[in-house]
Formats: structure tokens, C-alpha cells, sequence
């Protein structure tokens, strides 16, 4: 089944504190997931920085709201336990337990005060039970990333052969091949033998080499182009191999590296982007958000 929403985790969570007994929160996040009987990979799937499970992000954000309606309480670092309000509300048998829900509740309304806001201005998203904060946050971020790279994209494929080959350079640099940026400069676009466009080196002492060729296309890269590219390189004697468009690549390009002996990677107008975004070639920071949380050491008295 698919991965519940935060609020839909709510009043299984609190059913689990129903025993009144003390409990850690990663006991409860592992007995939620057997009752919804998600799947190893479910359970694994991350959000999008990588930080932290998307269900465990779920089960953790439902807890923090339950919390703050008074209806389960911390007893130490990383262990809970229902209150009296709680059980009072197993009592009731509710059919759902979600944020509007939770509204009945002063200590519930008066942590939304806190937010200096309108809860209805700032968490549409929230309320309605689609996302968690981390969710809706990562969410508009890799939104404001995708615009980027599909900008990024197009300029790649309106600009000149030799700026592409220079940023081309930039980009391995900056990823630490090449060796130094001159070195690099050198190598990319004076070779040309045989579908070859450069030569790089691998580290900065030139241990091995990376044949390499940059391509401006429209047209999807199909097999006959990598085929030409990988017979260059068996001319070279060479083992590696970087083929950089502003394109794509055909499925049955895609195989046929997949099963040769060289080893060639190929990078497409996606990737570059995305590459480019990371190394910060061609685009520059408009803001920083730093996200915090409580430091529960800090408070800690013992």
C-alpha cells in the first residue's frame, strides 16, 4: 500500500501509546510500519536530500503534533507516552485524528500562534494532509531546481561549440578531474582524431585518461554515435570514456554501454545541468535557508 500522510498516522500512533506504557520512538515507527505493511524499499525511501526516511519523517511529524495537543507526552529524550487526554480520546473511538481535529484543543491552537501567521496562509498543504513541512519545503526547493536545470538546458544548446567546451572543462574541474584548469583547457577541443573531442586527465598527477566527447545536439544520441565514440577509443587504446550532450540518450545507446568492456559514462543534458547546479558553474545563490532544530542535549540537565 502506499506510504501514509502524516495525519492519516496520527491516530494509529496514538493507538500504539494506548497501553500507557513509556516508549521509544523508533519502536513505534517500526510497529506503524508492519501495520501498514510497507515494504523494505517503502521503508527506505528517502526524502530528498537524503536526511531522513520519508515515513519515519511522517510518523515523527505526527507524533511532534500530538505532542503539542497535549495528548501524548516526552518522558525522556526519544520516548513518549499517552496522557490522560489521550486515553480519553481512545475512549471516544475517533474515526480520524488530523490537525483540524487536533483544533479542539488550546495547547494545539496556541502552538500554531507561535508561527506569528496564519496557519491557513503558510500550510495549505499541511492541513489538507499531503505533506509534512520537510516534504512541502524539499518539494518547492527541487520545484525551484527543475526550473533552474530546464533554463540551464536551453542556454546550453543556444550557445557557441566553444563556450560549451569551456564549460564543459569547468564542470570536470570542479567535479576534481582534469588536473589543473589549464591542463584541462588544453585537452578539450584540440584533439578531434576520429570522434574523439578531448583528452583529460583522470586525477591531478595523470595517472590515466578520459577520452572525452561534448556535443551540442537537439536529437536524441542514439547507438550508431556511441558505437562511433567507443571505436575511437579502441583506436586509443583506451579504457575510458565521457560522452556529454545537450540532448538525451536512446534506450538502446543506454545498453550498449551497459555491456562493453570500455568504460564510458554518458552524461545528458539533464545531468549536465544538474552537475552544473552542484558545482555552481553558471549559476549563483540567491538565499540561504538554515533549518534547525531543538538541541535536546543542550537541555539536558543530567
Amino acid at each position: 500500500m502506499p506510504i501514509p500522510d502524516f495525519q492519516t498516522c496520527m491516530l494509529p500512533l496514538l493507538k500504539y501509546y494506548g497501553d500507557g506504557a513509556e516508549h521509544k520512538n523508533r519502536d513505534s515507527i517500526d510497529a506503524l510500519a508492519q501495520e501498514y505493511k510497507l515494504t523494505e524499499e517503502e521503508q527506505r525511501l528517502m526524502l530528498p536530500s537524503g536526511v531522513q526516511g520519508v515515513f519515519d519523517n511522517r510518523v515523527n511529524w505526527a507524533r511532534t503534533f500530538l505532542k503539542k495537543a497535549a495528548v501524548i507526552e516526552c518522558t525522556k529524550r526519544g520516548v513518549h507516552r499517552i496522557t490522560k487526554r489521550g486515553l480519553d480520546i481512545l475512549k471516544k473511538k475517533p474515526d480520524r485524528i488530523d490537525m483540524a481535529y487536533l483544533r479542539q484543543f488550546q495547547e494545539f491552537k496556541d502552538f500554531r500562534a507561535l508561527r506569528h501567521v496564519k496557519p491557513e496562509e503558510v500550510e495549505p498543504e499541511l492541513d489538507s494532509g499531503t505533506k509534512t513541512p520537510e516534504e512541502a519545503l524539499e518539494g518547492a526547493y527541487q520545484k525551484l531546481r527543475g526550473d533552474l536545470a530546464a533554463d540551464l538546458i536551453q542556454r546550453l544548446k543556444s550557445c557557441s561549440p566553444s563556450f560549451f567546451e569551456r564549460l564543459v572543462v569547468e564542470v570536470i574541474v570542479k567535479m576534481g578531474y582534469g588536473g589543473t584548469r589549464k591542463d584541462a583547457g588544453r585537452a578539450i577541443g584540440t584533439s578531434g582524431d576520429g570522434g574523439i573531442d578531448g583528452i583529460i586527465k583522470e586525477d591531478k598527477l595523470g595517472l590515466d585518461a578520459i577520452y572525452i566527447q561534448a556535443k551540442r545536439w537537439e536529437n536524441t544520441v542514439g547507438r550508431p554515435e556511441i558505437q562511433k565514440f567507443v571505436g575511437a577509443l579502441t583506436g586509443q587504446r583506451a579504457r575510458k570514456g565521457l560522452f556529454i550532450t545537450t540532448s538525451e540518450y536512446s534506450s538502446e545507446a543506454e545498453d550498449y554501454v551497459s555491456r562493453i568492456d570500455a568504460k564510458v559514462v554518458l552524461i545528458d543534458g539533464e545531468t549536465l545541468a544538474q552537475l552544473m547546479i552542484d558545482h555552481n558553474v553558471g549559476v549563483s545563490t540567491v538565499g540561504t535557508y538554515d533549518i534547525k532544530k531543538v538541541d535536546s542535549d543542550y537541555f539536558s540537565e543530567e
